[in-house]
């Protein structure tokens, strides 16, 4: 088992916020792990670029970083990120598949994707994106209420 399975079978067991947050930030830290020095540079220039609300600059960095390495996930996740800082939610959410294609477990993803259809009103997606991560972490602190809060709203809304 590597590092990351055995993060994701840990997180999956964790009850206290502390714990969770440190689970988080281990899986974190090798997600934003590339292994190879020019990876690393369009990474860190997009991620500065995005701390500045350089949007733009950010896209393009992390465009470079996806074009160069297509199965390295992270890479697409913080693109949808700029995109969606940016109000491009439509292009936020086809890297966000992206990302998830590649790493299902991508908790930052599944979280960024509900953000969104929540914007969009789409509640069952956001529903659905929400009950992903509670299967990766159950007792993930306000998640459970969330759930059920969207479930009660959904319904009003069909009704």
């Amino acid at each position: 088992m590597d590092a990351l399975d055995e993060l994701f079978d840990h997180l999956r067991l964790a009850t206290t916020p502390t714990e969770i947050e440190a689970l988080q930030e281990g899986i974190w830290q090798l997600w934003l792990h590339t292994g190879h020095p020019v990876l690393d540079k369009h990474l860190e220039a997009g991620m500065r670029a995005l701390a500045a609300d350089d949007y733009s600059e950010a896209i393009r960095e992390f465009t470079a970083l996806t074009t160069l390495a297509p199965s390295y996930a992270e890479g697409w996740n913080k693109r949808a990120t700029a995109y969606y800082l940016r109000g491009e939610y439509r292009a936020a959410l086809n890297d966000i598949a992206t990302t998830l294609d590649l790493e299902p477990r991508h908790f930052g993803a599944l979280m960024g994707r509900a953000q969104i259809l929540l914007m969009l009103e789409h509640w069952a997606g956001a529903i659905a994106a929400l009950e992903r991560v509670g299967k990766l972490c159950p007792y993930w602190p306000g998640l459970q209420a969330q759930i059920y809060d969207l479930r009660d709203k959904a319904d009003e809304l069909e009704n």
